[in-house]
């Protein structure tokens, strides 16, 4: 069996490394040198914690097996089981950490409730101010500025991969009388399978409104930034309590009196904010992030978000924070229905649209790409 695959994102990525890890032939067409989208301007994070219970979790939690597994094989991915700590504050936080700990799914997300001083030996860099923190044993990460490019080399040296740089797709064929698919780039060239895998990202338009339409699928910008090297190691990825009020996990009365009794800051609330951190290989601390989800977006990135996220990471590190190496913008799409984890549509005979897991695409990639390949036959 032979399998096109269009966008060299985590999405489309893993779903050749399913492709060929079932024996298949794959072609892999990027419109790009290599992906440059959000695969790579994320945080690198497998995050299982604040995943809605039901099929959410239970994709988090096997794409996290699945990672951990690849991970082991392709160690260029930088996979590392680190966990995360959510710091909380006043017993309004601390609430909400409580009823999350109480959930019956809470022990498949490795969650425990520790004093600070137990943070503190599990992290010790975190020498700020705070009362607990919620701790998730399952969450992991990856490097995701070189992922893609450590998955490439390792699908290359399976000899029944082939990758196709810069070139964009410019029309699909459905299946044949032979049952097969096809598509063309643009520089006139025709690539034919049995199956056809569009793994477009948060493109949305162009070739995929002809093929599928309008899909319930948005597109959401968000900022970020790296620093220089901590000088010293952060052995969890950090979250802090607005990432209660983002993520469906801590829904509960005691959220309910969090959002009721204590305001988020102007800033934060403003652009949808939450703090997430992860320690890069290199020592620099990944930081977001915001949420843009009114079109047109903005072109430029606003300064008020970066000192905001500098004022909460500097207070849970107890210290200034290394200087900013780089700041960057980036879109990723999402389901429209935020409960849905992925859109997956067959546009054509034999032809499929995989795209809008949101922020769930780095966590979540290799078991949508699994979920695909098993649901096609492959």
């Amino acid at each position: 069996m032979k399998v096109i695959v269009v966008g060299a994102g985590v999405v489309g990525t893993m779903h050749a490394w399913h492709a060929v890890e079932r024996g298949h032939e794959v072609v892999h067409i990027e419109r790009e040198a290599e992906a440059r989208g959000a695969s790579l301007r994320n945080f690198g994070q497998i995050w299982v914690s604040g995943r809605a219970g039901g099929e959410e979790l239970d994709t988090a939690l096997r794409a996290r097996e699945l990672w951990e597994g690849i991970g082991a094989r392709v160690p260029g991915l930088g996979f590392r089981a680190i966990g995360s700590l959510t710091p909380v504050r006043n017993e309004l936080e601390l609430a909400v950490a409580e009823a999350a700990v109480a959930r019956p799914d809470a022990a498949a997300r490795g969650y425990k409730l520790l004093t600070a001083a137990e943070a503190r030996a599990v992290n010790p860099a975190l020498r700020g101010a705070f009362e607990a923190a919620l701790w998730c044993e399952r969450d992991a990460a990856v490097e995701p500025r070189l992922a893609q490019l450590a998955l490439r080399e390792a699908l290359l040296a399976t000899g029944r991969y082939t990758f196709l740089p810069n070139r964009e797709v410019r029309d699909v064929v459905g299946a044949n009388s032979n049952g097969c698919s096809a598509v063309r780039d643009d520089r006139g060239e025709v690539h034919t399978g049995d199956a056809v895998v569009l793994c477009t990202g948060a493109w949305l338009s162009g070739l995929v409104r002809e093929v599928a339409g309008e899909i319930p699928v948005r597109r959401v910008r968000l900022q970020m930034m790296q620093t220089e090297p901590l000088g010293e190691p952060l052995t969890t990825s950090v979250a802090d309590a607005d990432s209660f009020r983002y993520y469906p996990a801590y829904a509960s009365p005691a959220l309910d009196a969090l959002n009721e009794g204590q305001a988020q800051d102007p800033t934060a609330a403003a652009h949808k904010m939450q703090l997430l951190m992860v320690q890069r290989l290199d020592g620099g601390l990944t930081i977001g992030d915001t949420h843009e989800y009114e079109h047109p977006f903005a072109f430029d990135t606003l300064e008020d978000p970066y000192e905001h996220l500098t004022r909460v990471v500097e207070s849970f590190l107890g210290r200034p924070l290394p200087k900013i190496r780089r700041r960057w913008a980036g879109v990723y799409a999402q389901c429209v229905d935020t409960s849905r984890v992925v859109h997956r549509q067959r546009v054509r005979d034999g032809v499929w649209l995989v795209t809008g897991p949101g922020g769930r695409g780095m966590t979540c990639s290799p078991a949508i790409a699994e979920t695909t390949a098993n649901e096609l036959g492959w």
